[in-house]
């Protein structure tokens, strides 16, 4: 090796951060290969800028070199072997390496989104055109954001990790997918922020920790045994896990107890207020209005203005909630979906259907475009009836 690095000491970090890399999922040929890039990477960087943490950063290079070289959805599959589908409460176990990457994917000399989409591309395993979808802007877009994240960190040092909010922005976007997505990373998503809300004291993160469990004890009546969606108000809340909304709830309360408000916080709120409600018909729409209030003020954002739309028709009626959906962009993803929902309340079956069907052709997922389709073959159903 080069005069300046320590070949010793190289070598002796080697098996560790063999076994890290096969259990995030590599095999271990792929593994060994990604290492020895990252031992050449080392000679070559090292004698000039040597890392504070030599482990970390022969674990950050050889991930890298590994997801470069392998297809993101195996290697996300594999990684969806090493836990659970259900997140344990209580607790998190001791922490391993993937949070710590987390931190160092979303490095200071990015800009924020382009650290969340770099981390959720190369950490949590989201194709590009799943990270693109949860940002609403084309795929060739992100695809360009990326490259260009990738080319930014390619040659800086990764002994300074990145800020708290933008990990926990990365967590909530991969839940989301995991969620509602084909590959589950839910119950990961929940580990590793459990592993966060151990280790820092932060409202923002007991407030993410808590919409996760909220939206995670109502799984099981999310679908139909035919797989089909089944809507909110229709779910058998029977089916709710009640130990993880206590959970979510408990968390919560602490953490808006602090008065410190931020936009996970609120949208556990909500989320707390649908968990609350013995039926659909007893929820407390106009409080979900103000949280959602809330969530415009510390975010504003055009998501949080369509579901605000449909609560608004729930607590004001369907025309008011049709004069809040005006306001907003109609190219939104799911902007037709909220309109023909609106509009059947508000008795336009006509539109309705006709809605409908514009929002199942727009659908990336199947199961929500198998949902819309059926809307409106019922809606036209009833009018022939």
């Amino acid at each position: 090796m080069s005069a300046g690095v320590d070949e010793a000491r190289i070598r002796s970090l080697t098996p560790s951060v063999l076994g890290i890399l096969v259990r995030r999922g590599a095999d271990f040929a792929a593994a060994e290969d990604a290492l020895q890039d990252a031992l050449v990477e080392a000679v070559r960087v090292w004698p000039a800028d040597p890392p504070r943490d030599p482990k970390g950063w022969l674990v950050t290079v050889a991930w890298r070199r590994f997801l470069d070289a392998a297809r993101a959805d195996a290697a996300r599959r594999r990684r969806e072997d090493l836990v659970d589908e259900e997140p344990p409460p209580g607790p998190a176990p001791a922490a391993d390496d993937t949070l710590n990457l987390y931190f160092l994917c979303a490095h200071p000399s990015l800009t924020p989104s382009s650290a969340v989409a770099l981390t959720l591309r190369a950490v949590g395993g989201l194709t590009t055109r799943q990270i693109a979808q949860a940002y609403l802007v084309p795929e060739a877009t992100m695809a360009q954001r990326i490259s260009r994240a990738k080319r930014t960190v390619s040659g800086v040092r990764f002994d300074r990790h990145g800020d708290v909010a933008t990990v926990l922005r990365v967590l909530y976007l991969v839940f989301n997918e995991g969620y509602s997505g084909d590959v589950d990373l839910a119950a990961e998503a929940i580990r590793l922020t459990r592993q966060l809300a151990s280790s820092i004291d932060h409202p923002e993160v007991s407030g993410l920790l808590a919409l996760m469990l909220l939206h995670h004890a109502r799984r099981a009546a999310r679908t139909a045994p035919d797989g089909s969606l089944v809507p909110l108000a229709e779910q058998d809340r029977t089916r709710w896990d009640t130990g993880a909304i206590a959970e979510g709830v408990h968390i919560l309360q602490a953490a808006l107890a602090r008065d410190r408000l931020g936009e996970f916080q609120a949208q556990a709120a909500v989320a707390a207020l649908h968990a609350d409600a013995p039926t659909a018909e007893e929820t407390d729409w106009v409080q979900i209005v103000e949280w959602y209030d809330e969530l415009l003020l510390l975010t504003d954002s055009p998501v949080i203005g369509l579901n605000r739309a449909v609560a608004v028709g729930e607590a004001d009626g369907p025309r008011a909630g049709l004069a809040a959906l005006a306001a907003l962009d109609d190219s939104l993803p799911r902007y037709d979906a909220v309109a023909a929902y609106l509009h059947e309340r508000d008795g336009d079956l006509t539109a309705a259907a006709r809605l409908y069907a514009v929002a199942a052709g727009k659908a990336h997922d199947l199961a929500e475009r198998d949902h819309l389709t059926r809307q409106a073959a019922r809606l036209h159903t009833l009018r022939r009836g």
